[in-house]
C-alpha cells in the first residue's frame, strides 16, 4: 500500500499524547494543592510553650496558647508537638489588655464596653531564624445590659487572635 507524504497513522498520533501527558506531569511535579500550598514546606513540627501574659486576669495566657494550638491543627498541615527541639518554635506574650467603657446608661452605669488586647508573636525554626515576628492588636465589644460579660468578649477576642496569629504563619513567598 502507498502512503502520501503527509499520512500517519493513528499509533504515532496515540504515543504523541501519551508523551505530551508524561511531560505534562513532570512538569507538575512541585506544585501543590489546597491550603497546604499556604505553608512552609520545610516545615513538619511547631513547638508552642505557654504564651507570657502580662495580663491582670488569670489564665489569659494559657487560653490563648490553647486556642492558638486547635487553630494550627486544624488549619495547618503542622503538627503541635511538646518537644522544644521542633522543627520551629511559635512563642507569644500578651501584653497588654484593656476593658474600656464606650457608652453608659442615664445611671451612669457602663452599656458598652470594649475589651482590646494585644499580643507578640515571634515564630522561629530550629536554627534561629526568625520565619515571622509582629503585634496583634484586638478589640471586641460587648453590652452588659445584653447579659454578655468579660469573659465571653475575652473569649471571642483569644479566637480571633488566634486565628490571626495562624495566619500570620503562612509563607510570604505566595
Amino acid at each position: 500500500m502507498l502512503r502520501g507524504p503527509g499520512y500517519t497513522d493513528g499509533l504515532s498520533h496515540a504515543w504523541l499524547a501519551v508523551l505530551c501527558c508524561i511531560c505534562a506531569a513532570g512538569g507538575c511535579a512541585g506544585y501543590q494543592l489546597g491550603t497546604r500550598t499556604l505553608y512552609r514546606t520545610e516545615i513538619k513540627t511547631v513547638h508552642v510553650p505557654v504564651f507570657q501574659s502580662e495580663s491582670l486576669r488569670p489564665d489569659v495566657g494559657e487560653w490563648l496558647t490553647e486556642a492558638v494550638i486547635k487553630e494550627i491543627e486544624l488549619r495547618t498541615p503542622y503538627k503541635v508537638v511538646s518537644d522544644p527541639l521542633a522543627d520551629s518554635v511559635l512563642t507569644g506574650r500578651l501584653l497588654a489588655d484593656h476593658k474600656r467603657v464606650i457608652s453608659e446608661n442615664v445611671n451612669d452605669e457602663p452599656r458598652n464596653l470594649l475589651f482590646s488586647t494585644a499580643v507578640h508573636i515571634t515564630w522561629i525554626d530550629n536554627g534561629g531564624r526568625i520565619l515571622t515576628q509582629s503585634v496583634i492588636s484586638l478589640g471586641d465589644n460587648f453590652v452588659v445590659e445584653a447579659g454578655q460579660s468579660v469573659t465571653t468578649a475575652e473569649q471571642a477576642v483569644i479566637r480571633r487572635l488566634a486565628a490571626q496569629i495562624v495566619s500570620e504563619m503562612e509563607s510570604p513567598n505566595w
